[in-house]
């Protein structure tokens, strides 16, 4: 299972164009480095199947238990600030839950 401090961004997100400078430089180095430092938002929508930090819905535990890529209902942590600019393959990214 992934925890939070592990957290880690998949190859198939990325930035809509309205993100700032500093919200590119945060996304694109969270991404080459494979690890989340400093502040961050819990971002509904961008984790692959058994890679989200937590809330997957009902019936599941927590951290890892999501069962489909890019499910609505759980996060991963991201970048601060950058959520509402990540683009998956599903559409936008949320710091909400993502409804079906």
């Amino acid at each position: 299972m992934t925890s939070a401090v592990e957290a880690k961004p998949n190859d198939q997100l990325t930035l809509s164009s309205g993100a700032s400078s500093n919200i590119e430089q945060k996304f694109s180095s969270w991404v080459a480095g494979d690890r989340l430092k400093g502040r961050k938002d819990r971002c509904y929508g961008i984790a692959l199947a058994g890679e989200n930090d937590c809330k997957a819905g009902a019936g599941t535990s927590c951290a890892g238990t999501s069962t489909s890529d890019f499910q609505g209902n759980a996060w991963t942590y991201a970048p601060k600030g950058s959520c509402e600019f990540i683009m998956t393959p599903n559409g936008n990214a949320s710091k909400s839950v993502i409804k079906a």
